[in-house]
């Protein structure tokens, strides 16, 4: 089977799904911006063949260039695949383009417009936040109108939380208004107020093979906008738990409404205090910040695999491990922020974290002392992160937030 893979080696983990494809027996055809030789090297080792185009972001330019060089070259491709959310559109002009299987620009384009995915949403009677599409000033103020304070303001092709802003008022939405004029088409939203959770899936043939439901501790709008707080996301074991049921059924219900067959979904949804569940919004591609990893750790399995092999084979054969679908632990990353500006100057409070946790503690990626703290406003990675599991929900919390209090990068 040929796949077409864009972008196979960024973002980071994109070479895990590389290499999956390349283990479940693809000859995988990367396309990407990057020089060949600056590609990961395990990420070229899968590699099939690459091509680098000018811009993989002007996908006229692109679907010119890699139609040519595919009819040039005599490949016929199976599969075209993305999972970075900018190029979900690309791809869907190059199944067009080569006649490949897959979704269509016209099914892509409710998961990468806010808007149009909540009108299909709305049409399937999901319980979507009141929201409306601006392009102006103006328009965002008839809006908050409309819908009434508080609001969320975000980019209506946006990925994860960046450029979202919650508004409380007039003088707030004008300040807002300010911080967005980059931003050209925005979403705003009514303000639910409740825990966020993810339901995120494998599928294939319509069918889906794998799901998970995560837990953000906190909101992902409190963790951009403290700076204090260590970020957690909880992967849980108990997904029959009944808290859970509401949006576990709305994950699979929004699944058929968008009419989603092949590869990852992201969902996020929201648990109000009475019980309520409401739909966040969704991407046609895996959770992001590491979180595949924690999938993985939850099962003993691999799911970098196990997409592949939904998206060559239709199944996931032995790629989750010896205990299949079974969920032996509940899995929380915690992501580390360092106190002051400049180089890591030294990090406190490890070593008796393991000493106290160690068999608990899956994985241990913290930047170096000497290395230079990266801007927390930017990435949700931070300054590095523990992973820890546990198998009872409420002693991986413990650990979690042990993790959160008693460990400390200095920078100066």
């Amino acid at each position: 089977m040929n796949v077409l893979f864009l972008s196979p080696g960024f973002p980071a983990e994109m070479t895990h799904f590389t290499e999956g494809l390349a283990a479940v027996g693809a000859r995988v055809y990367g396309v990407g911006e990057q020089p060949a030789a600056t590609l990961p090297e395990r990420c070229r080792h899968a590699l099939a063949a690459y091509l680098q185009v000018g811009s993989i972001m002007d996908e006229r330019r692109c679907v010119d260039e890699i139609v040519a060089e595919a009819r040039d070259k005599g490949v016929r491709f199976d599969r075209v695949e993305t999972l970075w959310e900018p190029l979900v559109m690309l791809a869907a002009r190059l199944r067009e383009a080569l006649e490949v299987p897959g979704m269509n620009v016209p099914q892509a384009l409710p998961f990468r417009d806010k808007e149009a995915m909540k009108q299909v949403l709305d049409a399937a009677g999901i319980r979507t936040p009141r929201h409306a599409r601006c392009n102006t000033p103006e328009e965002c103020r008839a809006a908050a109108e409309r819908i009434g304070y508080p609001l969320i303001v975000k980019p209506i092709a946006g990925a994860g939380s960046a450029d979202t802003h919650r508004v409380d008022d007039a003088a707030d939405l004008e300040r807002v208004i300010n911080l967005t004029t980059h931003v050209p088409e925005v979403s705003v939203e009514e303000y639910i107020d409740g825990e966020e959770y993810t339901f995120d899936t494998v599928c294939a043939n319509g069918e889906v093979l794998y799901f998970n439901m995560s837990w953000y501790r906190p909101r992902p709008l409190l963790q951009r906008t403290l700076q204090w707080v260590s970020p957690q996301t909880v992967a849980l074991r108990d997904l029959d738990a009944p808290h859970l049921a509401e949006g576990r059924k709305m994950g699979f219900a929004v699944l058929q409404a968008l009419g989603f067959r092949d590869g990852y979904t992201h969902m996020e949804w929201f648990r109000k205090p009475d019980g309520e569940a409401v739909f966040g919004e969704i991407g046609a591609r895996p959770p992001g910040a590491r979180s595949v990893d924690i999938m993985n750790f939850a099962v003993d399995g691999d799911l970098f695999r196990g997409w592949a092999s939904a998206i060559c084979h239709g199944h996931m054969g032995d790629t989750l491990g010896p205990h299949g679908l079974q969920r032996r632990y509940n899995c929380a990353i915690v992501f580390k922020r360092a106190v002051g500006e400049g180089r890591i100057q030294r990090i406190d409070g490890l070593a008796s974290l393991l000493q106290r946790y160690g068999p608990h503690v899956a994985s241990v990626e913290l930047l170096p002392v000497g290395a230079h703290r990266r801007n927390w406003k930017q990435t949700l990675l931070s300054d590095g992160h523990l992973i820890v599991r546990h198998p009872d929900l409420e002693a991986c919390l413990t650990i979690a937030d042990a993790v959160g209090t008693d460990v400390q990068l200095y920078a100066g």
